[in-house]
């Protein structure tokens, strides 16, 4: 028997019994769903994690007083001291590896206007020195970034992002014009070419200004974020090896003590990353499968109903020469057939649900190829091991009772 006509006849036993088919099929399509989904949820924020992390470089690290991803019990972290501008300063002037040191630091979230416009009440206000836009992959596509006279002097100048030019300014170039922020007049120097969008999160709505015109408006009392590149990915172990122990120095740790603060690169960013990832995949995996099981149980009991509602079928047949060996395969190819139907629903489906992420953290539509590959291969075993029962009842019939059942 050929494989279209397996599939013709497993189409019809579902279309005979479209309550239970239906029943069973959406078991199957909920396991496969579960697997697939989640796989590709994985897949997307690996793709996430490429996209906005890894585009800074492997030699880009960052101190701060919390890790940037928090897992378990964050109280530990609560009582550590602020890392403030003037350990910066300390640690930028001691360092021989670290390259392009800079703060990275929120003042205000805030209006932000001009003469004729104003934004949203929302605007971050960031403070910052010459590197900041470089060590967070920020270009200029319009005027200039911060020199070292513009830190130094406390100048009030700043560089926006799109979506403030666009607020203020519309389509007009905003270089050498004024705005004011909390009172306070600037003139802006640089346009930052635009980056779009993350998790909805737009990364063109800011203001960055230098760090010592902030701290001298709003105060210099603030936790500093420190971000620092190695001059070579190579030399990553021993730059962080130097800054290690030069801020321990800075902020009086004795020799024996834990660190107060975090030092992390894009690496063991990933790390984390890799962490999280592995519990959705197996979350999913432990639903799917739950999932699975039922489905099989279901599929292997359409089959055993099928098996009476054909026994004449069978013994006709019997009669005619068919082997047991004939009857099992013709039962079994059966039965992988409605578990590929469900199978393939499912994988379309799964994709499809995992790649919302996709949209919403505005990356790249993912396809998990190799989760695919082992939906359709697990969709066969399924078939085969709950399917050799029913097969074998079928095979077993007597062909003389098989005639006469009604």
């Amino acid at each position: 028997m050929n494989i279209l006509e397996v599939f013709r006849i497993a189409v019809g036993a579902l279309a005979e019994n479209k309550l239970r088919s239906m029943l069973t099929l959406l078991a199957i399509v909920i396991g496969v769903f579960a697997v697939i989904s989640s796989s590709t949820g994985v897949k997307v924020i690996e793709r996430y994690f490429d996209d906005t992390m890894s585009v800074m470089g492997g030699s880009v690290i960052n101190i701060s007083t919390r890790p940037m991803v928090q897992t378990g019990d964050a109280s530990r972290f609560r009582n550590r001291q602020r890392i403030t501008f003037q350990q910066f300063e300390q640690l930028q002037e001691r360092t021989e590896l670290g390259r392009f040191m800079s703060p990275d630091v929120t003042f205000r979230g805030t209006r932000i206007e001009s003469e004729e416009a104003q934004t949203n009440p929302n605007v971050p206000v960031y403070g910052g020195n010459e590197y900041w836009m470089l060590n967070n992959a920020y270009e200029i596509e319009e005027g200039r970034n911060f020199i070292m006279d513009d830190i130094q002097n406390a100048r009030p100048v700043v560089v926006i992002g799109e979506d403030v030019r666009k607020s203020l300014f519309d389509n007009a170039s905003p270089i050498g014009k004024g705005i004011r922020i909390d009172g306070q007049m600037y003139t802006v120097i640089g346009l930052a070419a635009s980056k779009g969008n993350i998790m909805g999160s737009s990364l063109d709505n800011f203001v960055l200004a230098p760090y010592t015109r902030l701290g001298a408006v709003y105060g210099f009392n603030r936790n500093v974020s420190i971000v620092v590149q190695a001059p070579d990915i190579l030399m990553i172990n021993e730059t962080i090896d130097e800054l290690t122990g030069l801020f321990r120095v800075i902020r009086g740790i004795q020799p024996g003590e834990m660190n107060d603060f975090e030092i992390a690169t894009n690496e063991s960013l990933r790390g984390t990353f890799d962490e999280l990832t592995k519990y959705l995949f197996i979350f999913g995996i432990i639903v799917g499968g739950i999932a699975l099981l039922g489905a099989g149980i279901g599929v292997m009991n359409i089959m055993l109903v099928s098996v009476t509602e054909r026994t004449r079928e069978i013994g006709i047949r019997k009669s005619i020469g068919a082997t047991r060996r004939a009857i099992v395969q013709q039962f079994l190819l059966e039965t992988v057939v409605v578990c590929q139907i469900g199978g393939i629903i499912g994988i379309i489906v799964g994709i499809a649900g995992g790649n919302v992420l996709s949209i919403w953290m505005d990356t790249a539509f993912v396809i998990p190829w190799n989760s695919v590959i082992a939906g359709v291969g697990g969709m066969t075993l399924i078939g085969l091991v709950f399917g050799v029962y029913p097969a074998l009842v079928a095979a077993r019939l007597d062909p003389i009772a098989c005639l006469r059942y009604e």
